[in-house]
């Protein structure tokens, strides 16, 4: 364990010294593997797990929905939901807050990426917050919270990417994070109304929209609506319209969306070819890093099974009899802690073939565990000191602080608080969805 131990926390200092997560769990890993075993063998086993990788037909699933949320944001479908959004809520105080969070929790239901979601937003609508006079504090607040909505309402890269890890059901995960989701949005919509209730002035009410301009802008959204239905309804095998009886893979559903948006994106006449070559080739730089840091993880979960970490360490909780959710609190600690400095991404990657073995051990559900951990990560995504939906904001509006941001972004993450208590008393609230689909 001792072993195992020093090579956790060597991945830790080279992450301190900003050297790429996926080179620092890969030389670790690689060099951890070696002394248990020899180096001749540990290079074999880095070799046969990035062959195996680039010959996993199971991943293809991350590219293509990276690239559906690409096409989604091209083809301009994140104005037309904040402009729905706004119909409805833009005539209250902090309307139009409470607008760009639901915006953000149904574009995020198309890109599975938090970072493109709170980048798309906050050019979508924090002009529009200030043409109305909300103060910076609670206009960049709202959208970096929103933005973490991304890594949690299906298609979800993150889950994704902790379902391969794990080997836990994609779609099962998928399931379990709607609720979760949607209770999210409304907890994010009461921190709102507590900010202007605070100072009425932080957010002005707008203007009041007829009916008629409401379903106009409700016609706005039926791509996203149609695209999100035909996606997951085909995973979960909602498309039964007889005699036709249609269920899609994980990998089939994220093909599916990834044409349906590209083919939606034409019609609308949104999307240049400019546009379009932009989105490939982001997708292509997107999952290349994160195949990059997928393999890193896996040479160094190779590493500390040999080394036998995390079944020494599953002992070491068993045989020590504490109450399971006392364990389970203090994994949790470590991950807000964590999160405090560590990446999003490189804190699951680097953590759950650790934590994974003995939240399992302990009878805990993994899908459970899986919604938990990202809520978790969402938090980190708006907690200082990296925070790194913050600072994609500060790229976008560079005229307001990143102080500014975090102050703006404090009621937000102390429902995310409120929110992940109830997940964690209430394993029902994530399960319930899963549990009923056989």
């Amino acid at each position: 364990m001792v072993t195992s131990l020093l090579g956790l926390a060597a991945v830790l200092a080279l992450s301190l010294l900003r050297v790429p997560i996926a080179i620092a769990m890969g030389v670790v890993g690689v060099l951890g593997y070696a002394m248990e075993t020899s180096m001749s063998a540990s290079i074999s086993m880095a070799a046969r797990l990035i062959t195996d990788a680039s010959q996993d037909y199971s991943l293809t699933v991350v590219p293509l929905f990276v690239l559906m949320g690409l096409f989604v944001n091209k083809g301009g479908m994140a104005d037309e939901l904040y402009e729905a959004a706004y119909s409805f809520l833009g005539h209250l105080r902090g309307g139009l807050a409470m607008a760009t969070i639901v915006a953000c929790g149904g574009f995020s239901a198309i890109s599975g990426s938090s970072l493109a979601t709170a980048a798309t937003m906050s050019r979508v609508a924090m002009p529009q917050m200030r043409r109305f006079g909300y103060n910076d504090t609670l206009s960049t607040g709202s959208i970096a919270a929103g933005g973490t909505l991304g890594i949690l309402i299906p298609p979800s890269v993150i889950l994704i990417i902790y379902g391969l890890l794990t080997e836990t059901s994609i779609g099962k995960l998928f399931l379990a994070g709607i609720v979760p989701g949607m209770l999210g949005i409304l907890l994010y919509l009461v921190a709102v109304r507590f900010a202007v209730w605070r100072d009425p002035s932080a957010g002005p009410a707008g203007e009041r929209s007829t009916m008629r301009q409401r379903l106009h802008a409700l016609r706005g959204v039926w791509a996203i609506l149609l695209l999100f239905f035909i996606v997951i309804g085909g995973l979960y095998g909602a498309l039964n319209f007889w005699p036709i009886h249609i269920t899609f893979s994980p990998t089939e559903a994220a093909g599916v969306g990834a044409t349906g948006a590209f083919l939606i994106s034409l019609f609308r006449r949104q999307m240049s070819l400019r546009d379009m070559l932009s989105a490939l080739s982001e997708a292509v730089t997107t999952t290349a890093s994160l195949f990059a840091v997928l393999i890193g993880a896996w040479i160094f979960s190779n590493y500390v099974n040999m080394a036998g970490l995390p079944s020494q360490l599953q002992a070491l909780v068993l045989n020590w009899g504490t109450s399971p959710f006392l364990v389970m609190a203090m994994i949790i600690l470590i991950y807000v802690l964590l999160g405090c400095v560590f990446e999003s991404m490189s804190m699951l990657l680097l953590t759950v073939p650790v934590f994974f073995p003995v939240v399992v051990a302990l009878g805990f559900d993994p899908v459970w565990f899986g919604i938990v951990v990202v809520v978790v990560v969402e938090i980190s995504l708006i907690t200082p000191p990296v925070g790194l939906n913050v600072f994609v904001l500060k790229r976008v509006v560079q005229d307001v602080s990143i102080a500014t941001i975090f102050r703006g972004v404090t009621p937000f993450w102390i429902v995310d608080l409120i929110r992940l208590a109830i997940l964690l008393g209430i394993p029902a609230v994530t399960l319930f969805l899963p549990n009923s689909i056989h």
